[in-house]
C-alpha cells in the first residue's frame, strides 16, 4: 500500500520492521517456553495456538511471507519442539537472507557501472 492511496498510513523502514519482528518473535518465544509449560498443558493448550496464529499473521505482515514461518508454525505441534524458540530462529533466517540478496544486489550494481 503507498502512501499515496492513504495518506494517513504509517510507513516503517524495512531495518524497523525487521527489528520489530525479531523483538516480536523473541518475546512470542520467551512467552511460549518460559511461562506457558507453568501453568498451561503442553501441545493440546490453545493459548500456544494462539500465539502461533498471531505471530504468523504479524510477521507476515511485517517482513512478508517466507517459508521459514511454515516449519515454525507446524513444529508446534510436535512435542517438544514447541521448547524451541523457532520464531526467532526464523526471522533471524530471514534476515540474513535478506542481507544475503543485499549484498548480492550491491555486488551486481557495481560490476554494471
Amino acid at each position: 500500500m503507498t502512501s499515496e492511496a492513504n495518506p494517513g498510513a504509517i510507513q516503517l523502514s524495512a531495518g524497523l520492521r525487521m527489528k520489530t519482528a525479531l523483538w516480536m518473535a523473541i518475546a512470542a518465544d520467551l512467552l511460549q517456553v518460559v511461562a506457558f509449560p507453568l501453568f498451561l498443558p503442553g501441545a493440546a493448550s490453545p493459548a500456544d495456538d494462539v500465539v502461533d496464529t498471531v505471530m504468523c499473521s504479524v510477521l507476515t505482515l511485517l517482513v512478508g511471507w517466507h517459508w521459514e514461518f511454515a516449519p515454525s508454525f507446524l513444529a508446534k505441534l510436535v512435542p517438544g519442539l514447541d521448547l524451541v524458540p523457532l520464531w526467532t530462529l526464523a526471522i533471524a533466517n530471514v534476515y540474513r537472507k535478506e542481507k544475503q540478496l543485499a549484498a548480492a544486489q550491491l555486488r551486481q550494481t557495481a560490476q554494471q557501472q
